[in-house]
């Protein structure tokens, strides 16, 4: 298991960091959409929903895209594969090094969910 990124594998995630953090940011306008179209409720229950649901992603985001660092980002691209924001064929031109490891650090954590 690598202890860290391929510098080809670097590369390639500094390029798709930005398409997966777009793609994040739609998932959460998508959601705060719907809640808003929610006429059921009040505009102001709408609204606490709305903050809940920024500050939740927010705190996500963090997590997922900041401080883009060499050291952080096997763990990071993890963490953004285990969210679905990278295509099939944007994750298989990660190395078999980078790709095996994520499929571990993966596998461990639907194992700690069980």
């Amino acid at each position: 298991m690598p202890r860290e990124i391929k510098e080809s594998d670097w590369k390639l995630f500094k390029q798709l960091h930005p398409v997966a953090l777009e793609r994040f940011s739609q998932r959460i306008l998508s959601e705060i959409g719907s809640i808003n179209a929610d006429s059921a409720k009040s505009s102001h229950q709408r609204y606490l929903d709305i903050f809940k649901v920024i500050g939740c992603r927010d705190r996500e985001m963090a997590q997922l895209f900041d401080d883009l660092r060499r050291s952080t980002a096997l763990v990071q691209i993890a963490l953004i594969q285990s969210r679905g924001l990278l295509t099939e064929e944007e994750f298989s031109r990660f190395s078999t090094e980078t790709r095996s490891f994520v499929e571990v650090l993966l596998k461990g954590r639907r194992d700690d969910d069980k």
